[in-house]
Formats: C-alpha cells, sequence, structure tokens
C-alpha cells in the first residue's frame, strides 16, 4: 500500500464506549487502529495471552495474518469484538439466546463463543465459512481496539505449532517489522480462552481454557 493510499484511509468515528475506558493510552491506540487500518498486522494483549490482529475488512491482512503465523487455512481465525453489539451483527439472525446468557456471565472474559456466521459476511477467515468464534476480551486495549476499529481478526502470538510468545521482545524477536505495532502489556502466560459450539442442540466444549466448563453449563443450563 502506497503512502497515498495510506493517506486516505479514514478510522471510524471514536465510539463512547471506547471514550469511556479508562487508562488506554490514546496515541498509542491510535497507532495501532492506523495500521489495522492500512492492511498491516499488529501485536496486543489480552486477559489471555498476546494477539496478532488483523482488520478483517481488509482479506489482504487477514492473509497475511494467515501466512506470518504459518497457520493452516483450514483453522478458522477467532473475533475479539468491543462487546455484545459487535457479537451481534456477526452471528446468523444475532446471537442466540443461550450465547446472550453466556456473555451475560462470562464477557468481557476468557470465553469464546462459536456460532453460525451471518450470511453475507464474506471476511477470510478460514475454516469453512459456516460459523464464527467470537469473543470480547477483558482487557481494555483490546475491547477499546474494537471499538476504534471493529471486530478483529486474531490469533495467538506464536508461530503455528509453537508455543505463544510471553513478552513484546518475544514477539519482536520473533516477527520482526511484519508485526506493525506491538502493544506492550507486561508478561502475559494466562490460559486460553474456553471455545464452546454453540451451533448445535446443547453447547459443546472445543477448548477448555480460563473457565471450567462446568461453571459454563451452569449458565446454559444445558
Amino acid at each position: 500500500m502506497s503512502p497515498e493510499e495510506m493517506e486516505k484511509r479514514e478510522l471510524p468515528a471514536a465510539s463512547q464506549a471506547e471514550d469511556e475506558l479508562e487508562g488506554v493510552p490514546q496515541r498509542l491506540l491510535e497507532r495501532a487502529a492506523f495500521a489495522l487500518v492500512a492492511g498491516e498486522v499488529v501485536a496486543i494483549p489480552t486477559d489471555t495471552v498476546y494477539g496478532l490482529a488483523a482488520d478483517p475488512e481488509r482479506p489482504l491482512a487477514t492473509e497475511a495474518l494467515f501466512a506470518l503465523k504459518g497457520r493452516p487455512a483450514s483453522l478458522q481465525l477467532p473475533v475479539l469484538v468491543s462487546g455484545t453489539d459487535q457479537a451481534d451483527g456477526l452471528a446468523s439472525g444475532g446471537l442466540p439466546h443461550v450465547a446472550k446468557r453466556v456473555a451475560e456471565r462470562f464477557w468481557p472474559g476468557a470465553v469464546t463463543i462459536v456460532v453460525l456466521r451471518r450470511p453475507g459476511l464474506t471476511w477470510m477467515l478460514g475454516g469453512d465459512g459456516t460459523t464464527i468464534g467470537i469473543r470480547c476480551p477483558g482487557d481494555e486495549f483490546a475491547r477499546a481496539l474494537c471499538a476504534r476499529v471493529g471486530p478483529l481478526a486474531t490469533t495467538s502470538a506464536n508461530r503455528h505449532g509453537e508455543p505463544p510468545l510471553s513478552s513484546v521482545e518475544e514477539i519482536a524477536a520473533s516477527f520482526g517489522e511484519k508485526v506493525a505495532v506491538a502493544v506492550d502489556g507486561g508478561r502475559l502466560e494466562g490460559p486460553p480462552s474456553t471455545v464452546l459450539d454453540l451451533t448445535g442442540r446443547y453447547p459443546r466444549c472445543l477448548r477448555e481454557g480460563a473457565i471450567a466448563f462446568a461453571e459454563i453449563e451452569a449458565v446454559t443450563g444445558e
């Protein structure tokens, strides 16, 4: 992308939800947001581990994310959102009732919900394109960035098959300038999110992580 093209890119207007997040460094937020809108990959902290993020509205950006991580296209990229309003627009017919109950209890937090994907959503996230994994992270910066740019395609910051990187220094050493901005959130070594499949008749745990599946079952009533 040429400098002239980058200058023509405009960030969305700051939302009220973003403005209400205290302690978020606005200058760093703008740097990360501009890089994403320009189609670049950024590294951001979450409440679990560091993530590599791209704007799914720009297909070349998600393609670059797959290539950078070495992730097979058959493995779908999950999406981070600023809250249930963003999530609702990604699911077929909106979030199902059971997903809303889970979100009310565990978001922001370490639960990824997999739901049927909204028809017409053409993002290149990998997989078969029929479902989408969504999470509202507990980290304020990550939520503010989603509020600023929109939902973000995200994957853990590591090469495919290797352990997640725990610091921006490790990310810089591994990926170098291929990551346009690396936001320092300190050392992150938490467990991954729990992944919950809500596309069938009954909730199904695809991966148990930071939140025990038994806690989620108590909310879903299944």
